[in-house]
């Protein structure tokens, strides 16, 4: 695979397990990686982990991905404090504890604009520096619930997420011919510590199927590293084995 040395990358939710992981695959790749995340502790020990794998001064900026002026700003001091943005992983998500398609509106609003929002903020404000230096790479990490949208990553995640890969599909048709490539991660069931935040937490049998962080972070390292000539639109990244989800449904819907 072709390295990313001499590239700048800024990856979003870096405080995450996939941010981090995404961060640390693309510092290995030789790229020099700036962080954002809404958690200041978090930040600073994705930045702490990124020197132990050799990266020197680790710039980082904490930014609340629900503030649009906070996300502007972002934009902003990515490009003037690191001069350019070759790739931009755009991995900042949340979801709702409320699952079922009758969701509140408050929820729908604060996932879209996570999810959907502020990684278009993003491009906007960092797509015309790519097209000045001659193109960029934008990943943006969805979800495979775009495919099987249900309670187990609740309806109105799996919309925005949804969102997201379609308005990727908008970039990559009104800017690829001037050297952008939008391309889109769309995992299935990640271990994660935030999984201990579902209505029914996995067990450790059930997190010994699932994805690794780190699976989708190759993935991400993957669409930036091809050469210019090519562009991965999507990938999909499901388990090798499929558990059953039922009682983790019902309990989502609040019928456990």
């Amino acid at each position: 695979m072709r390295r990313l040395d001499g590239q700048v990358a800024l990856v979003t939710g870096a405080g995450g397990a996939i941010g981090t992981a995404a961060a640390l695959a693309l510092t290995r790749a030789g790229a020099r990686v700036a962080l954002t995340s809404r958690s200041p502790d978090r930040l600073a020990g994705a930045a702490r982990a990124l020197e132990s794998a050799g990266a020197a001064d680790v710039p980082t900026y904490v930014a609340d991905f629900m503030d649009p002026l906070q996300v502007d700003a972002l934009a902003r001091w990515a490009t003037e404090t690191l001069d350019r943005v070759d790739v931009l992983v755009n991995n900042a998500g949340a979801n709702s504890p409320h699952r079922s398609s009758a969701t509140a509106d408050a929820a729908l609003d604060e996932l879209f604009r996570i999810n959907v929002t502020a990684g278009a903020t993003l491009c906007r404000g960092l797509i015309p520096g790519m097209i000045a230096r001659g193109g960029g790479t934008i990943v943006s990490v969805s979800s495979f619930a775009v495919y099987s949208p249900g309670p187990l990553g609740g309806a109105a995640y799996a919309a925005s997420k949804a969102a997201l890969l379609n308005y990727m599909g908008s970039v990559n048709a009104e800017f690829r011919n001037r050297g952008i490539r939008a391309c889109t991660v769309l995992p299935g069931e990640v271990d994660t510590p935030l999984l201990a935040q579902r209505p029914r937490p996995p067990t450790a049998e059930d997190r010994a199927t699932m994805i690794g962080a780190d699976d989708v972070a190759d993935a991400i390292v993957f669409c930036a590293a091809t050469p210019g000539r090519t562009l991965i639109e999507e990938i999909s990244i499901r388990p090798t084995v499929l558990r059953d989800t039922a009682e983790d449904v019902r309990v989502a819907l609040g019928q456990g």
